[in-house]
């Protein structure tokens, strides 16, 4: 049992370090106008961050609308996280599937910096919260 505490534990720095990982990588693509790539490292920064707060709630899929699901009823519909980080990880998802799948699909690089902002905050804020259990 304690070995699975740890290895979850684990786990879930992995997940928060990627999510800070993709801060770096979100930043240099917009610095170098790869905008429609940053907006796909943005909502995975985000995706990661998610995975590790399902990881500390013993909570496991591989399908991003699952997850997204999950995050919303248990964490935005009962007001432990404020309504505006579920919107924010809506946002992120819909823009990069719209980058990733959509043909001509553009943004702009105040579009790209803001998401990038809201990115940060999305994941400051799953991290305190991960850290105050």
């Amino acid at each position: 049992m304690i070995e699975e505490e740890a290895a979850r534990a684990e786990l879930i720095k992995y997940r928060l370090e990627q999510s800070q990982k993709m801060v770096e990588v979100a930043a240099l693509l917009i610095a170098n106008n790869a905008i429609e790539s940053a907006i796909n490292r943005i909502y995975y920064g985000m995706f990661y961050a998610v995975l590790a707060l399902a990881l500390q709630n013993s909570y496991e899929t591989s399908k991003h609308q699952q997850l997204l699901g999950w995050f919303n009823k248990e964490f935005i519909h009962t007001n432990k996280i404020d309504i505006k980080y579920g919107k924010m990880l809506k946002i992120a998802f819909e823009w990069r599937m719209k980058s990733d799948y959509e043909t001509l699909t553009t943004f702009t690089l105040q579009e790209a910096e803001q998401m990038l902002a809201d990115m940060q905050e999305f994941i400051l804020k799953i991290t305190v919260f991960i850290n105050q259990k």
